[in-house]
Formats: C-alpha cells, structure tokens, sequence
C-alpha cells in the first residue's frame, strides 16, 4: 500500500456517493463525480468494509491505465468491486479463486492476446456486415411490437430490453423460445446489488447472497451453453456459438471453460450494455427535446445518436485493475497491487474533452466516448452494438413523431453494469 504521508484521501461522503452501489439507484453518482474530478481526480477511498481503492476520473487517465495494461493488470485480483464480505464467499463458491468466469474480463496477456484472438476477425465491421439484413429484420418486428402497445408502454421493460436479446442470440444460434431464459439470467448476473432483483430471485439483500445469486446465474448459463456447444461440435451451423464451440487454442480443442467465458460474456453483456444505451439515449432526447427534432430532421445524425447515447449512458460503470509493480500515477507513489476503480461515466463527462457534458447532444463532433472502454481490453463486441443500434433508430424514428415521460425513470441499483430499470413513456405514432 502507499506509505506517503499526504496521500489524497477523498471524504467519506464523496467516496460512498462515487463508489457504493447504493447511489446508482438514481443519478447522485454523477455529481460525485463532478466533485472528483474538480478537486481530486486520482484520490484513494478508505470505505468501511472494502479495499482500499484509488478513484480514476479523468478521461486522459481512464485511457493512460488501460493503454498500460503491463503494468495496470485486471486479472490479478477481482476485476470487478465488491467489498470484502463478497469477496471472500465468493472465492470460497469458485474454489479458492477470485476467477468465477474464465472470459477476457478476468484475462490479462498473454493469455488474455491470446483467447481474443479466437473471435477478434469474426466482431470486425466486415465480418459482421452479411448480418445486417438479418438486424433489420429484427429491427422491424420491434418497431411493430412498439406500436402495438397504443401509446404507452414501459420502454425499457416492455422494449429496449428484447430487440438486443434477440440479435445477440440470433448471432449465437440460440432458439427464440429461449430467449426468457437468457434474460433472466442475464437479470440475475447484472443485478446482485439491486434490492428489487435480489427479492426477485428470493434472496435476502447481503454480500454472501449477492455473490452465491451471481454464482448460480453463471451456472445457469453453463449449463445450458455446454449442452448447446456439444451440439455445434457434432452439428456446426455458421453461427458464431459453432465457431467458439469449434476453435482451437495452443493446437488443442478450446476448453469448455474458457468457451463458457466466451459465451456468458457475450450472452449477458453483449444485450444488457446495448439495450441500456438505448433505453438512456431516448431519455436523453425527452430531456433534450431538441436532439429529437434534430435526429428526426437529419437522419445522417443517427450514428451521432449512437455514440451519444454510449457517452450519456455509459452502462458499463466500471472495472478494476491493480498495479504489477511500483509505480508512479498522477503523482502520487503507488505499490505492487494497489487497486484502481476505472470510473467510465465521469470520463465520459470530462469537461477537458467534452463541451457541456451533461447535455445530450447526438452532433457532438468529435465524440471520443470510453464507454467500450480503451486499449487492448476494450469491447470486443461494440461494432455490432453500434450497427444493432444505428439499425434500430432508422427503423424507429420514422415512424414514432414524438416520446414523452409519464412517470420517473428508475435505474438499476448497481455499480458495474446497468441502466435504466423503468422507463414509462407515452408515444405518438408518426
């Protein structure tokens, strides 16, 4: 740990408001965020019952921590925050192991270079091109369920949440009528910290029940992807689950553990981050009526609304990394395996980079966002989240004249991954 005397340690209330799950069941985060980065931008936060961790604010830095990612490691120790109650049952469940999930999360190189190497051509723009068509279609059908609802609907439950469920599983090869059940154990992975989930799935609202409810939620989707893959091994069908099911690494069959890596990852993440963002990005127009009339004026302003809508939103809050050596960061001394809470949402919110970040604004040029994150760590699957995305709001704006609020919005209460919960809307048909 850092043994300097004049360590920046962030007030209490700051650090609870930037860190605890607690705050993200609304928007209060962000103006913790705002005080960081005005006042101390790179500061430690000593919160009762976790680790001590270093708070990263500012774009610039978010983006020096993951382009270094020798000596800023995120397989190490756990890679996503939870206190220490969490930590130590969860390591206890995986068997002495913080790992839980074999996916690139928890990788850092060579194995990391390596393992993403098996999928990284198949998630680039050309690859993904031919299932365009296929997106659209997709698209379409969800535009016509929107209109069926008559005016009214929750747009998150009701419709943000199914359009990316059904192209990420359509993607990997999954059945429709299974989709249920990849959303709710997508629900169940995401939503450890919520209350409202954790009384959902019947379980009391503390660390060793988070942990285990995410532990079964892996399971789940083991359980049904290792019968899926065996599947694809006698039966391949193009699909990019064939692909995983049948690749090789080191010359050797791709063991089942890592193929569940790959599969959970993108099963969950892979809709919950795009349905989150769009969910957000249609808030962001009701907030900013303006970006609506401009968008619908302007449809080249459509991939502008996509990548606004990842900035306004950033659904991914955060990841951990930890430092492999001393080292030197924003001045301050740091030893081997201090932790480092990368904070997406403030850098995607620093007034160095952005012009009135707080207002949602799809003309924003340039928009060098880091809601996929940066470096060798970022997104694997963020062309096809922006290409389902842009697909989407060309399908949908010409059709929809106009969205407005019946109620307030809820978020999910979660420090990691997550977005809007409710979003009650009223909408006139064009």
């Amino acid at each position: 740990m850092s043994t300097q005397l004049d360590i920046p340690v962030i007030p209490d209330d700051i650090a609870k408001a930037a860190v605890l799950p607690t705050s993200y069941k609304d928007e209060s985060y962000l103006e913790a965020y705002a005080w960081l980065r005005a006042n101390m931008p790179f500061g430690r936060a000593d919160i009762e019952g976790y680790d001590p961790i270093w708070l990263v604010t500012k774009h610039a830095d978010i983006m020096e921590v993951e382009r270094n990612a020798d000596l800023f490691h995120n397989g190490d120790l756990n890679n996503i925050l939870q206190n220490k109650a969490s930590d130590e049952f969860q390591t206890m469940l995986a068997g002495g192991t913080i790992r839980v999930l074999d996916s690139l999360t928890y990788m850092d190189a060579p194995e990391h270079t390596a393992v993403r190497g098996i999928t990284k051509d198949w998630f680039m723009p050309a690859r993904i091109r031919p299932y365009e068509d296929a997106m659209r279609g997709h698209a379409q059908e969800a535009v016509e369920r929107l209109l069926s609802f008559d005016g009214a609907l929750d747009f998150t439950r009701e419709f943000a949440l199914h359009y990316p469920l059904r192209v990420i599983m359509s993607l990997f090869g999954v059945p429709k009528e299974d989709e249920p059940l990849m959303l709710q154990l997508t629900q169940d992975f995401f939503g450890t910290q919520d209350p409202d989930e954790q009384e959902a799935a019947g379980l009391a609202m503390d660390p060793t029940a988070a942990a285990q409810q995410w532990k079964t939620a892996i399971d789940g989707f083991h359980d049904y992807f290792t019968a899926l893959s065996d599947e694809r091994r006698r039966k391949p069908t193009g699909d990019l689950l064939s692909l995983i099911a049948n690749s090789t690494l080191d010359g050797e069959p791709l063991a089942q553990n890592i193929q569940n890596g790959y599969y959970v990852a993108i099963a969950a993440a892979g809709h919950d981050t795009t349905s989150a963002s769009i969910a957000g990005g249609l808030l962001g127009m009701m907030r900013f009526p303006e970006a609506w009339n401009a968008v619908k004026a302007d449809d080249k302003l459509i991939p502008g609304l996509v990548d606004e809508s990842i900035r306004y939103t950033s659904p991914v809050k955060h990841f951990m990394r930890n430092t492999t050596q001393a080292t030197e960061f924003r001045g301050q001394r740091l030893e081997s395996m201090e932790r480092l809470m990368l904070l997406y949402g403030s850098g995607n919110r620093d007034e160095d980079l952005f012009e009135r970040p707080d207002e949602f604004d799809p003309s924003r040029r340039p928009n060098r966002h880091i809601g996929f994150g940066y470096g060798p760590h970022m997104c694997i699957g963020q062309h096809i989240a922006k290409l389902e995305m842009r697909i989407l709001w060309q399908e949908m704006l010409p059709k929809v004249a106009s969205f407005e609020l019946t109620g307030d919005p809820t978020w999910l209460q979660t420090n990691f991954v997550g977005g809007l919960k409710t979003l009650p809307v009223r909408y006139n048909a064009a």
